[in-house]
């Protein structure tokens, strides 16, 4: 592997994609929404509600698991809530950022390269499979991993500063959202990567490529509404284990795009 090489079209592609505001747009967009603007909602929310939203906060406590509702203990009505809508509820939502980046950006790899009439000259490079295929991967996978991090850092500094009338403390991060960081958000980026790229060598069109990526929001739903319903309790045991999983699967689909990539099979497209 000539990494020099590889680098070399990882450059490429990011160049491509910072000069696109058709693709840098949304996703900035996207991720001020949930970095700033929904969880400082959620968290002012307590602010401006009544009597009657305290009642309400407080039955859904009621309705949590055991496990989770012994973290709540000590906290008023209306700080259990900013606790939990802006931790547990929103932690499944944090891990869209992650998916966005990469799946916006590795849609465009091989179908926005067919798109734009560039696909041919890539491929007759002296470029291995493996190489091409590592820069595209690399080209994907970096800036995820950077807005992972960094939007964590922002969704911090929202949450507390504004939880801070309500809690008067600062309450932000627990340990599994370092967990799900550290170990979850690269897991989900890449099983996203190697499926955008999978179906980005075999259409036409990035658009048709992204679609792959709702494979990878779908569970994140899942988790949203397990949560509401009580039924799911993000645990720093649980989100290692759900690490573990998305890790297992991202390396299974990594090595299947591996065995199946093969650039005679690109240049027959063009």
């Amino acid at each position: 592997m000539r990494w020099p090489l590889v680098w070399s079209v990882a450059r490429r592609d990011l160049r491509v994609v910072r000069r696109s505001r058709m693709m840098m747009l949304p996703m900035l967009l996207v991720q001020v929404l949930f970095l700033v603007v929904l969880p400082a909602g959620l968290a002012l929310l307590p602010l401006f509600a009544g009597a009657s939203a305290d009642r309400e906060a407080a039955e859904l406590m009621r309705k949590l698991p055991d496990a989770l509702r012994a973290g709540f203990v000590g906290l008023s009505a209306r700080q259990a809530w900013v606790v939990y809508a802006t931790t547990y509820m929103f932690a499944p939502m944090f891990l869209i950022i992650p998916i966005l980046v990469t799946s916006g950006i590795a849609a465009d790899s091989f179908a926005g390269e067919r798109e734009r009439r560039t696909l041919e000259a890539l491929l007759y490079t002296p470029l291995s499979d493996e190489e091409l295929l590592a820069g595209k991967v690399a080209a994907a996978l970096v800036p995820a991993l950077l807005a992972a991090v960094l939007g964590f850092l922002v969704y911090a500094v929202v949450v507390n500063a504004a939880g801070w009338p309500v809690m008067g403390r600062l309450f932000f991060p627990p340990l599994f959202w370092l967990i799900l960081v550290a170990w979850v958000a690269p897991a989900v980026a890449l099983l996203a990567l190697g499926l955008v790229v999978y179906v980005s060598a075999r259409v036409s069109t990035a658009q048709e490529a992204f679609q792959a990526s709702a494979l990878v929001v779908l569970p994140i739903v899942v988790l949203v509404i397990g949560q509401l319903a009580g039924v799911i309790y993000l645990g720093p045991g649980f989100v290692a284990g759900l690490g573990l999983l998305a890790w297992a699967l991202a390396a299974a689909t990594l090595r299947h795009v591996r065995r199946r990539f093969r650039r005679t099979t690109l240049i027959a497209m063009t």
